[in-house]
């Protein structure tokens, strides 16, 4: 995939108050880009709290050319999100007025602004329509929220292992990952953005155990000797994946993106849930994970009761929340009809569809 960026020019006012100049997204596309007339299928993957734009990276069994999200085949986009550390407008950005990064003094973003500004790159390139939208964790956050403030954009959508409401549960999570960070001295002092590194990999390793399961870390991390002392391969693992983390992205951004995790809420202004779910549009699926104790399978089941229409499948998986990432087979199987009923049916021009013919 190929990566680009756009500036938005003009002033970006964020939900919560506040508001930047010539905010830039990063973006990945296929490589043959997007023109007037295109016929292609568009497919837009909203990306999780820490991955990049680019797709292929982090689902590699699942996009690329010959795969099943083809991009030889479709139009596949990401955009980084508002607040990540790759690239895109947030904390770690230089602020223009200061010439160094905005750090604190950047606007909390929440998923709507998200979405506000990859509605703003949608226009630029000139798409008025989206085949299938698709996202796990907060991207399914992002793909709920473009369902509902752009019903009729969004052909079909697919939904992973995300919630409509951020819960008690996760909220407590965010908290003490946001604790970690605190906790070490450099974060607040804004010297550089190596500040909060040691905070940062405590919070990974926080969040890690959620993103697993029990049956994962015994498959995975059970000590190779019988007699040893004292256990210290899990531990060891768990440092690791603070360290990995550190290595590529920074404490603010991670504190800025937990937030918008906070954030979620569909319902918020749209007279609740029902109503807010009850809106949407595109053929749904919502897709559950029976290990994850993040986000819960109730509560994909209760997104499917409330979507008009929608289907619920569940994948089988040791890995907790990150089967969404590992579970490449059963998410095919799952996603693999939607993209064989788009190649079979019709085909968009502009906002009408006009059915396939031999002559």
């Amino acid at each position: 995939m190929t990566i680009h960026e756009y500036i938005h020019p003009g002033i970006f006012e964020f939900e919560g108050g506040g508001s930047i100049q010539d905010l830039k997204l990063v973006y990945h596309t296929s490589d043959r880009q997007w023109e007037k007339g295109d016929t292609r299928r568009v497919i837009w993957i909203c990306h999780a709290l820490t991955a990049n734009s680019d797709p292929s990276e982090w689902w590699p069994q699942l996009v690329g050319d010959g795969k099943l999200f083809d991009t030889q085949k479709y139009f596949v986009i990401c955009a980084n999100m508002i607040g990540s550390a790759y690239g895109s407008s947030g904390p770690a950005s230089i602020n223009p007025s200061k010439g160094r990064p905005y750090y604190f003094d950047f606007p909390k973003a929440t998923v709507r602004d998200i979405i506000k500004a990859d509605l703003l790159l949608c226009k630029h390139l000139g798409i008025d329509h989206i085949d299938l939208m698709i996202g796990g964790s907060i991207g399914g956050f992002q793909a709920l929220e473009w369902a509902v403030m752009e019903p009729d954009m969004i052909r079909n959508a697919v939904f992973i292992a995300c919630n409509a409401r951020v819960s008690p549960w996760l909220t407590a999570s965010e908290e003490s990952q946001r604790m970690a960070l605190e906790a070490d001295q450099t974060f607040r002092e804004c010297k550089s953005l190596e500040g909060g590194r040691k905070g940062l990999e405590c919070a990974r390793s926080i969040a890690l155990i959620s993103y697993r399961s029990y049956d994962g870390y015994n498959n995975t991390q059970a000590e190779a000797d019988v007699d040893c002392l004292f256990a210290d391969r899990a531990g060891s693992y768990q440092r690791y994946q603070g360290k990995k983390l550190a290595d590529r992205f920074d404490a603010y951004s991670y504190y800025y993106l937990s937030l918008s995790v906070d954030s979620n809420n569909l319902g918020r202004g749209r007279g609740g849930l029902e109503a807010a779910l009850g809106s949407i549009k595109a053929r749904s699926i919502v897709i559950g994970i029976d290990s994850d104790g993040l986000f819960p399978t109730v509560e994909q089941k209760l997104i499917a009761s409330m979507i008009p229409g929608a289907e619920y499948h569940e994948i089988t998986s040791k890995f907790g929340h990150d089967g969404f990432l590992l579970e490449y087979e059963q998410l095919t199987d799952i996603i693999l009809p939607i993209l064989t009923s788009l190649d079979s049916s019709c085909h968009f021009d502009q906002t009408k569809c006009v059915e396939k013919s031999d002559n």
